[in-house]
């Protein structure tokens, strides 16, 4: 049976999960071809103008459409929450394998360096760091692929570990096989499954990480839209006088992420074989 089949057989929400996030993909790829307006065209005479069809969600007090900014927001997003995930996943990869396999001396300073950095709350940290050298999308994109990557790694030392004893890495290393051949054609490839699944984890929560530096006024500066921007300016300046400035990218937010870590879950279950056979 195929992936896919086994996917909607016994994982239905993850699933759903999957397709919303295919959909967020498809939305931030191609936010320019289908934002209706420019995200910062600016109309005074509809200003605050409640959704309808001519503005699906409506327009806030400069006459922006709202669904255009929504969309623009969408591919910000998409690129931070890729970039920094797939940074991060590098990270606890690299981390976590030499960590886990070579073990001894090398384990322990890794490891309490690790558990340094995990005292720190995350949130705390971000707004240090970029308060120190600023706010943009490249510095975002590093400081959170340094921030999830280095937690991460305790993750993937775990797999290392259990990959490590197995009986064809013994055998591997019984037959002379180097150090370097063991890692990239025994261990990597056996800790692939919790990489994927950590992926897409690191992916939410880079995402709503990056929000709330933007609700903070931290993230990526303006004019570009970004959800959490959204909601922090207008959002929350014209919430009363309009409601669909904050609902509109809170329920996108809200919905990507959640999508996201469903599916997450469903892939760590199918992937993992311990789970298999579990309902």
């Amino acid at each position: 049976m195929s992936f896919l089949k086994r996917l909607w057989r016994d994982k239905k929400l993850g699933a759903i999960g999957g397709l919303i996030f295919l959909l967020f993909l498809f939305c931030g790829v191609f936010a320019d071809f289908l934002a209706p307006f420019g995200e910062n065209e600016t109309d005074l005479s509809v200003r605050l103008l409640a959704p309808g069809w001519d503005y699906l969600l409506g327009t806030d007090h400069l006459g922006r459409d709202v669904l255009s900014r929504v969309l623009i927001g969408a591919q910000l997003s998409m690129v931070v929450g890729f970039l920094a995930a797939g940074l991060a996943t590098v990270i606890s990869i690299i981390i976590g394998v030499v960590s886990g396999y070579f073990g001894g001396r090398i384990d322990m300073l890794i490891q309490r360096f690790v558990d340094a950095w995990m005292t720190f709350p995350d949130l705390v940290l971000l707004i240090v760091v970029v308060s120190i050298v600023g706010p943009g999308m490249p510095q975002i994109i590093i400081i959170l692929g340094c921030l999830y990557g280095i937690a991460g790694s305790r993750i993937v030392r775990g797999s290392v570990i259990t990959v490590k004893e197995s009986m064809y890495t013994h055998a591997a290393q019984s037959m002379g096989a180097s150090t370097m051949r063991i890692l990239v054609r025994h261990i990597v490839p056996n800790v692939m499954p919790v990489v994927i699944v950590l992926f897409t984890t690191r992916v939410g929560a880079t995402i709503l990480a990056e929000a709330g530096l933007s609700f903070l006024g931290l993230g990526v500066p303006p004019p570009a839209p970004t959800w959490g921007s959204m909601l922090s300016g207008t959002g929350r300046t014209y919430m009363y006088m309009g409601p669909w400035l904050a609902l509109a990218p809170g329920l996108c937010l809200t919905i990507v992420v959640y999508a996201i870590n469903v599916y997450g879950d469903a892939l760590r279950d199918l992937l993992d074989p311990r789970m298999r056979g579990v309902r």
